[in-house]
């Protein structure tokens, strides 16, 4: 198995434990255990713990990314690519619910983790912002959205999809996140028009 193989399957082991156990409370022998790893073979991997959790966090965000940059690239109308892109995320966060937790359960509740005097947290999410920031600005371009500040505009995505996110974590719909895929992907839209 190469190297960028071997990364990606202890990143998903540890996804799964730092999203049931939070950051501090996971050890890097729980993770070598998992996947059948001594902790020294660990180490030729990733160096650190933090190290590790920073390559998490970009693992997730690229997966993400790399789902929107397909959709951005075919030739429809934005509303349609959200409507594609609301359906694909939540079939993600249905699949790797581990993924999504680790982002709200280390991610955003351990910020000291990810930042690096000026390399903070929003720039391992760069694919994904820079993926979100060419759907917004190809609409912009086609006259389908206004030209607003970015910041608002990427609210209205992420603030809109981590609030579905939060709630199908907490389990508080009754039927599945699907049935809101329409509704979802229209109110995000319609506030980027």
């Amino acid at each position: 198995m190469n190297k960028i193989k071997k990364q990606n399957m202890i990143i998903s082991a540890a996804l799964k434990v730092f999203s049931k156990q939070g950051f501090y409370n996971t050890t890097i022998a729980q993770i070598a255990q998992d996947i059948g790893m001594s902790v020294g073979n660990f180490y030729n991997y990733f160096p650190s713990k933090k190290i590790l959790a920073r390559a998490a966090i970009k693992f997730v965000t690229k997966k993400l990314a790399n789902s929107l940059a397909y959709i951005n690239n075919k030739e429809i109308s934005q509303q349609e690519k959200m409507h594609i892109f609301v359906g694909e995320y939540f079939g993600f966060i249905q699949k790797y619910p581990e993924m999504i937790e680790y982002f709200f359960r280390v991610y955003l509740s351990n910020r000291e983790l990810f930042c690096e005097e000026d390399n903070c947290g929003f720039a391992l999410a760069k694919e994904f912002i820079n993926e979100v920031e060419r759907y917004i600005q190809d609409g912009v371009d086609n006259g389908e959205f206004r030209d607003k500040n970015f910041f608002v505009a990427f609210s209205s995505i992420a603030g809109i999809l981590g609030g579905m996110t939060f709630l199908s974590g907490e389990h508080v719909f009754q039927d599945s996140i699907d049935i809101y895929r329409d509704e979802v992907a229209e109110t995000i839209y319609n506030s980027l028009k």
